[in-house]
């Protein structure tokens, strides 16, 4: 059974998001293991320069890849990123549980985004949209695609 890691700074803040992490996790596990790892966002104040930002960033930055095992394929949450279709995502994480990856690491960054090493440690830079999202929600749409990829895998009717 493939591991599943969401790797994300912050914590969710509001009960309907937890409870829809919640429910998605509990349908994942007929699927994988999954793994939830809250890092805590790095002290910044309240109008950061660049420099500060940049020196938070590698702060979350080597937090985030300590947890991170040398095996795990890893998929970077950036705006940046490639957009892939529920059909295209499902194809890939089937492509790399069979390929011989144990863990795929989903990685979510704080508000100022992630470290450039992260990014440089992905396997797949990967964006939900070209729109902005508050990173809890982000945690939910991406729980929620990763539960599709897995319905789509099995052939379940949850996709259509």
């Amino acid at each position: 059974m493939l591991n599943i890691n969401i790797i994300c700074v912050g914590k969710l803040k509001e009960d309907y998001l937890r409870a829809a992490c919640v429910e998605y996790q509990k349908r994942l596990g007929a699927f994988c293991r999954l793994n939830i790892i809250e890092l805590t966002p790095a002290r910044l104040p309240d109008n950061p320069n660049d420099s500060q930002i940049a020196a938070a960033l590698a702060d979350e930055g080597d937090r985030i890849l300590a947890k991170i095992a040398n095996g795990d394929a890893v998929f970077a949450m950036c705006i940046e990123g490639k957009m892939f279709s529920s059909e295209a995502l499902s194809a890939e994480i089937d492509k790399l549980a069979v390929g011989g990856f144990g863990s795929v690491s989903f990685v979510i960054g704080g508000s100022h985004g992630l470290d450039p090493r992260v990014k440089s440690r992905a396997k797949i830079r990967l964006s939900m949209s070209p729109m902005t999202f508050p990173h809890q929600l982000a945690r939910v749409m991406l729980l929620e695609q990763i539960y599709r990829s897995f319905m789509i895998s099995s052939g379940g009717k949850y996709h259509k």
